[in-house]
This record gives C-alpha cells, structure tokens and sequence, in this order.
C-alpha cells in the first residue's frame, strides 16, 4: 500500500558528526545525525577507509545499543551475596577511593595479587601498559579465549597474520580459499571484497562445517569435519610436493627453505640452523669450482642454494635444508588424499582436485604488473609477480587445540605458492611484516619503581624468556607464559577464575575486569565457575577470591557477580583511540589509525572507563601517571593522554598529525590539535604505502624505507619467513636437557611434542590423555561448534532491540541424516549432553551442515535477569548457551595435574573440541529449555 506522504527530503537531524563504530571489530566510519540533542540515524562515511560508506545491521543499530535499558547508569557496591544481584548505587569518589584503597594495598604488599582481564577493543596500548605501570605480571586481553594461536601462528611464521594483521589481495586474487570464517569479524571489508570476486568471475572456496553468510555465497562449500583443517591443509601440501608445483624461487628468496639444520641427535643444537661465526644463516649452494656443493651465508643474493640433500658442515657433522624435513614428513603416506579422506569427511577426488586447482591459479594464471622496485639487497626488478590464490581464516580454525600448527600448516600451504604479499595473494597490512617473531618479550621482572621492566604480553623467543619459578613452575595466574602454554601471546582469560579460586598457581585479592563478560558466554563450564564466583573459604568464611571490580556499559551477567561496579559509557559517550600500538584500521595499501570522539554527553552518572583507569592509576601514583611532584600527569583524562603519552621519544598513540603544527607523522613531538585534525577528516588518519612498495613487503626496500620513516619498523633488512621455525625446536631441546631453562620434569613430553619446528597435525590434546572423567569419546561421537551470527559480534549486540528481531533465540542445528539416526524430528525438543551434564534445546533441520557436526549461533541465551531483559524473554527461556557442556579442564592424565582445555602451544581456549551426544525426549513437543549438571565435586 502506497504512503499518503513519504517526506523524503526532510532532514534526518540538525547536526552530523562522524565517529568510528563499535559494532563489531570492523571499527568502520560512521555518520551519527543527531536532533535536538538525540541520536536518530547512523550511517556509513562515505570517506573512510575501511568501509566506503557501507554500513551493517549492526552498524546501523548503534542507536538501540546506546539507548539500550540495558545502561548501567551509577557507579554500584555490592550489599547482597555475590550473583544476587543486590547493590546499592554510591558516588563516584566513594567508588574510585575503595577501588584505590584496595589496590593501592595490593601494589604495597605484591603487586601480582592483580589479575587485570580486559575484553575487546578497549584500547590495550593503554590497559596493557597501565598493567605494566602497577606492576603486575597478572594481564591478559580478549585475544586469548578468541584467536591467539591463530596470531601466534602468523607472527612466529612470517611477521603477520590473518585477520587482523592482513587481508587478500580483493582486486587481484582469482581463487580465494577461506578457512573457517564466520561472519562477524571484519564483515564490512570481506563483504565489500568478495563482491569484488564475485563481480569478475573469481572461485570462492568455503572449507567450513557449516554453510552460513560467506560460505552460502561461495562457488563450493567443503564441509569438513571440525578439527580436521589442519589435516586438509597437509593433504594439499602432500599433493603440491608429489606434483611438483610449488614455488622455489620464492621459497629461497624468501623464506628459510634453503637454510641448513644440523641432524646431530642428542646434541645441544639438534634440529638447529646452522651458522657461521657471525651468527649468519649457512646454506648449501652451487659451486663454481668443481666442487659437489659449497657453504655459503644462506641471505647472499649470488649464489643457487639447493633445498634437498646431506651437506657436511666445517666441524663434520651433517645438516640438510630445511625443505628437505618438510617434503619427507608431508610426502608420507598418513598425509595422502586417501589417509585423511575419512578423518576430514572430504573425499580423495576433491582434496586432488583442490589441489590442483590452487596450483593452476597460482602457477597457470600467474600476475605479471610492471611495477618497477628495488629488494631489500638493492637489486631493481621491472615487474612484480604475483600467485592470485589467497586464503583467509578465522575463528574455525583457531577455537581448536591444534588450531597453531593447523594455522602454520596453511602458511606453509601458502609460501610452497609463493602467495604471502606477491599481487593476488594474502597480504600484510601497515605496520606489519614484523620480524618473526617481534621482538618484544613479556615484562618478567618490577623495576625500582615497581613498573613491569615490559609490557606483561609479548612473544617469547626462547625457554628463558618464559615466566617460571626457581622450579619451573608457572609465575602468572593463567599460567601463560609457562611450560605449560610457553606462546601464550595474549593469555589465558579462560583459566583466570578457576585458577584464582584454586589458588593456583597463587592467590590473588582483586580480580579486576573490563568489558569481559567471564560471569558467562566468556567461560567455559558456567555453571562452575558462577559457584567459583561466590564460593567461600570453608576456614575464614571469606570468598576465595576476595574482591571482584567490574567495568561495563550495560547490565551483563558478570555484573551480578561483582563487588564493585564501574559503569562505562557507550561508544557515542567517549574517546577511544584505534592506535598503531594495537589494532589499528590499516588496509594492506594504506597506514591508518582512527579515534571516537564523544558525540554527545552522557545522561547518566557514568565515567569512561578510560578515563577511569588513569584516575585510579593518578591516585595510585603510578610511573607515567604522575609527575615528579605527585600531581596528575593526564587531569583531563583519556583524551589528553591519546595526545601527549609516548610510548618512546615522538611515539604516540597517533600516528597522524604530530609535531607542534601537525606536519608529521608517524614521528614527532605532542600536538595539541591533533584530535581536532582527526575530527575534520572523519575521525581517521591515513598514509598510502608507495606504489613501488605495495607488494613483497618483507624484503622490499622502497616499502621498507617508508614503514622506517612511519617507526613500523627499527631496519630496512628482509624479514626471513620460517617455514622451518627455530624458535619451537629451542623448547624441544629444553625438554631434551639442553640450557639453563628446562622444564620439570612432568612437562618434558608434552613439549618435545607439541613444539615441532614443522607443522603437523594432531586429533586433540584430550586424545592424548586417557579420558579419566568422561564415559569416553565413543559416547559422545558428535562435535559441537558455534557459529557468530552476521547480525551480532559476540554478546555485544544481544540486548539490542532491534538485533533482537533478528534472533531472540536459537536452535541446535543438525544434519537430516544426522536427526533420522537419532530419531529426531524437526523443531523437537531434544537434549544435548557432553561429559559436565546436559541441556534441553530445541532442534532443527539444516542439510548445510556437516553430518557428524551439531551447532548453534553464539551468545544468544542469556541468564535470566540480565541485560534488563524481561523475565520471560525467549533469550533465557528458549536461547542457551554450549558453554555450559565444555569443560575448562582437559581430562586428568597418569598424574592429578589437569591441563587448561586449550592449545598446548599457545594457550588458546579450545572452545570448538567440544564432543557431545543427543538424547531424546519424552515431550519434545513441549517447549523449555533447562540445564541439568552433573554433580562435581570441583566446589564444595
């Protein structure tokens, strides 16, 4: 029915400002038109780089999340038992006092009685270093329950990674090849970018269990079984090495293919390159004299190293190149086509015929782009060549035990194509290629003013980097960073309140969290650890974890668990900086940071919770927050600390529009315009990356150059990619007896076989360990996964009214021969059970699913009570949560000690190793869902 009038040229307000969105992790530009003081419509900037204007739905609903009934609206102090609920509101002094109070006695006593856990996007340049100011080695951010080991993975591989480190070449790439992607993370960029591919004829490949968003929209849909990408990888790999079609020129050129490693068992340097003696890199190279072979420094330009074959070294030992180890482990027969057909539910044809067609795009459709260049040795080139296949991978791959050497397993996949940063393939976003891995190690010790002596996250090079006592037992509360989890590059938020309520490995007094909701879709076993939560120490009456401050917007579960509440603002209320410190926006062309500018003012009685952290940090009188008389260092907050904080001399948490008149960039002196520069170009800075500097980043001397002059990078020399990776062999000499740091004992096995300099593929760490508290994996055949809906980022949007109508609830979804073998019906209400209990859920139909697969879209359940929802919402009466069925311990092995259920190598939550069974109901055709956990005996 037509309108009777539709007033299409009124004004949507009186005034536009533009900001950066905090929907999701796109950070895209957005447009906010406010009337009379309100927000009335969001929109896209046109002028912004990681987005052109386009907006999502959850973009657009940025209005209902500020509005939402959700807001915490005042500061509030617990008065009720804990998970009651029960608070009475105080004033802000009385608020930041007792949150000084108690961590001021903390700093005195030992600083490492903190346990600081923050969630995502909240600027970690400043929380990571407010922790390394107060001294405590206890930090840890969102990265190491999402995707670490999938970042470690690239940062110990080549410098960079997926996601958010770098992306595909969208206007070059002719087969792009995604690995377990879902929808919410970079959704505005990969939407705008596949339908470039889409537009020219380019093939989508989805390897993912189920078919949702991308992969419905994808030229094949590969649905493996979960788990199994790393195998597919090295199957691909197998077929690429038996046909030969792989790319050695790149290999040698670079990457450490060609680099010797000593074959000297049982010596110290076993497994080793080897070097001569200025440290330099050895290979085996073409002789002009006559001789078989010479030795030679593995970075000279004029030589024609071999990749295969024994060499002797000076001293008489034997070494062999590095690619020779990775052709005879993938050449073997357990990585054919027909050894891993079954385990990944792929069949023999289409594992040859995939790879084959990566080869063709790769080798047969080579780029050619005349674009002259010069390499970091000084020698000029006329064009770029390029392999057109790129990959992209996300949470699918990573949310597994095995998701490290899975994710490494497709570098390799992708330097044998020579497609990492050549025209068409993966490419490195600014201020990445880095060295691999960066050489910033995490804070171990306190220095003489109680600061950390480093930031408390970093990369650990070798065993002695590792944060262990006198014993080798782990130092931090999450026990990264230990012999257990040695890679653990942004903790192990999973492990904090189990551990802080065992006290293991040490006790902590405040147990402080921002924006990280660990009270439910952010902890496994939820049920437990809300029973951690509150439970008391038998002998004093005292909760084992004594004091609980909690920083968010809205009304989340964890709140009720609190004893001191800090409400934040909405992303519309505050400044926030998307620093080249920590993630910034930058597109594989261009640099680029932006900021959130407060557009308007908050109409409740809350604070930004970073301004709130340089307050307490202020009267904490911690380094850098103070000056030398005591007086506040940054008075007016989080903005002015965004201008004038370095981080080194003319290092700032901008890169645009530094110096006093705001002529540099990247380097240079504090200037007092510069959120006002940000603001007159939409909240965003950018640098074009030099044409002749776009591709072959790491060993390109005209990108090199610019990423020095932008501080990206300390030198101009090439970065060498490890195909064959040095680092992991150190830990597994360490475990063989070799140097001053080794492990105990008990964890010698476990890293001589999880630290594999080569990738290679593993079922799970629970396979390992004998199943002591479950009925066995027979019992439970199926996996379960959850996917991250399009419309909502993690729980953020959840309480949105308008998201809401999307998906107020959601199913367990199962393949039709899976629901027949059970006798399960569409839209019955079924049960699903693991080892830790059960839940009733309703059941659906769904043909893209693969069949030994069940799954269900995240974080759509909700405690009942929380967000300001009505109590019989259909989040918590109908929506659950799989939390509630996966363990956040491993099984016990021959000994008591149990394992984090995580990734041995990098400490990486193992969300997605989840392995249940169905169980029918008597009345599926009533609707309800419950939870009925088995009794544990874990709190008494």
């Amino acid at each position: 029915m037509p309108h009777a009038s539709l007033a299409l040229n009124t004004p949507t307000g009186d005034e536009v400002k533009t900001t950066t969105c905090y929907m999701c992790a796109c950070r895209c530009g957005i447009r906010v038109h406010l009337k009379d003081g309100k927000v009335r419509y969001i929109d896209g900037n046109p002028q912004h780089p990681v987005n052109r204007g386009v907006i999502c739905a959850k973009g657009s609903a940025g209005i209902k999340q500020h509005y939402s009934p959700a807001r915490l609206s005042k500061p509030l102090l617990r008065v009720g038992e804990r998970g009651s609920g029960e608070f009475r509101e105080i004033e802000w002094e009385e608020a930041l006092s007792l949150a000084a109070k108690w961590l001021g006695d903390i700093r005195q006593r030992n600083p490492d009685e903190l346990a600081f856990f923050t969630g995502r996007d909240q600027s970690q340049a400043l929380t990571g270093w407010w922790a390394q100011q107060f001294g405590t080695i206890n930090y840890a951010a969102h990265g190491g329950f999402c995707s670490v080991n999938m970042a470690a993975a690239g940062m110990y591989s080549f410098g960079g990674s997926f996601w958010e480190f770098g992306e595909p070449d969208w206007e070059l790439t002719r087969y792009l090849m995604l690995w377990g992607v879902a929808e919410d993370h970079d959704s505005n960029p990969i939407k705008l970018g596949l339908g470039k591919l889409k537009g020219r004829g380019a093939k989508i490949v989805a390897i993912n269990p189920v078919r949702t968003g991308y992969g419905a929209i994808a030229d094949e849909w590969v649905p493996i079984n979960p788990g199994t990408d790393g195998l597919l990888a090295g199957a691909f790999i197998h077929e690429l090495l038996r046909t030969d079609r792989i790319d050695l020129d790149y290999l040698v050129r670079y990457t450490n293919a060609h680099h010797l490693v000593i074959r000297d068992a049982g010596a110290a340097d076993d497994g080793l390159i080897a070097r001569d003696a200025d440290g330099d890199a050895l290979c085996a190279a073409r002789s002009d004299t006559g001789e078989a072979f010479k030795l030679a420094k593995a970075g000279a330009i004029d030589i024609s190293p071999r990749v295969v074959g024994e060499y002797r070294l000076a001293d008489g030992r034997i070494a062999v190149p590095a690619f020779q180890l990775l052709a005879q482990r993938y050449l073997a027969d357990e990585y054919s086509p027909a050894s891993v057909s079954e385990r990944c539910g792929v069949g023999v044809d289409t594992i040859r015929r995939l790879a084959g067609e990566l080869a063709e795009a790769a080798f047969d459709q080579a780029i050619t782009l005349a674009q002259p260049w010069t390499d970091a040795f000084g020698r000029q080139h006329q064009t770029m060549t390029g392999r057109p296949v790129a990959m992209h991978a996300m949470r699918g791959i990573s949310a597994h035990a095995n998701g490290f050497h899975t994710c490494r397993s497709l570098h390799v996949l992708q330097m044998l194509l020579g497609a990492i940063d050549t025209p068409g393939s993966f490419r490195y976003q600014p201020p990445y290629p880095k060295t691999s891995p960066p050489p910033n190690r995490p804070g171990k010790a306190r220095k003489d003013n109680g600061a950390l002596d480093g930031g408390p996250l970093g990369y650990v090079q070798t065993p002695d980097d590792l944060l262990v006592d006198a014993a080798g037992a782990p130092r931090r509360l999450d026990k990264a960073y230990s012999w257990e989890f040695p890679l653990a590059a942004h903790g192990l938020m999973h492990s904090v309140i189990r551990n802080a309520w065992a006290g293991d490995p040490q006790r902590i007094d405040t147990l402080f969290m921002f924006m990280a909701n660990m009270g439910w879709n952010s902890s496994m076993n939820v049920g437990e650890t809300q029973r951690m939560l509150c439970d008391r120490d038998p002998a004093s009456g005292e909760y084992r974890i004594p004091h609980i401050i909690y920083a968010d917007a809205y009304a989340s579960e964890t709140v009720a668990f609190a004893d001191l509440v800090l409400p934040d603002t909405t992303y519309l209320e505050r400044h926030d900086c998307i620093s080249m410190l920590d993630r910034p926006i930058s597109d594989a062309d261009c640099a680029a940071d932006a900021i959130r500018q407060p557009v308007l003012a908050p109409d409740r009685d809350v604070r930004p919770f970073q301004d709130v952290l340089i307050d307490i940090g202020t009267r904490l009188g911690l380094p850098g927050l103070v000056n030398e008389d005591g007086s506040a260092r940054y008075p007016r907050g989080f903005a002015q600390y965004m201008v004038e904080h370095e981080r080194a001399p003319g290092v700032g948490m901008l890169a645009g529009w530094r110096g006093s008149d705001g002529g540099k960039r990247g380097f240079g002196e504090a200037n007092p315009d510069q959120l006002q520069r940000y603001i007159e170009h939409g909240c965003v800075w950018e640098a074009q990356v030099p044409d002749a500097g776009r591709y072959y980043k790491m060993a390109n001397r005209d990108y090199l150059e610019w990423a020095k002059s932008l501080g990206f990078v300390a030198s101009t020399q090439a970065m060498v990619m490890q195909l064959y990776c040095e680092t992991l062999q150190r830990f597994r000499l360490a475990a063989r007896g070799h140097g001053k740091a080794q492990p105990p004992d008990s964890e010698r096995a476990r890293v001589e076989r999880y630290f594999d300099p080569l990738p290679f593929w593993y079922e799970g760490v629970a396979s390992d360990a004998p199943a002591a508290d479950t009925d066995g994996a027979g019992n439970y055949p199926l996996s379960a996964i959850t996917q991250r809906p399009m419309f909502m980022y993690h729980s953020w949007g959840s309480q949105n009214a308008w998201l809401r109508q999307i998906a107020a609830r959601n199913f367990l979804y199962l393949h039709p021969q899976t629901a027949s073998r059970y006798g399960v019906h569409d839209e019955d209400w079924i049960w699903i059970a693991s080892p830790l209990g059960r839940i009733r859920v309703q059941a659906k139909l769904h043909a893209a699913t693969a069949p030994g697969t069940v799954w269900t879209w995240n974080a759509i359940g909700k405690r009942k009570g929380a967000w300001k929802l009505s109590g019989n919402a259909p989040e918590s009466r109908e929506g659950f949560l799989l939390n509630h069925l996966i363990s956040e311990l491993l099984p016990a092995a021959d000994h008591a000690h149990r394992y984090a259920n995580a990734d041995p190598v990098t400490g990486q939550a193992a969300w997605f190793d989840l392995r249940v069974r169905i169980e029918t109901d008597a009345e599926p055709r009533v609707p309800g869902h419950r939870i009925e956990p088995i009794a544990r005996d874990a709190v008494r």
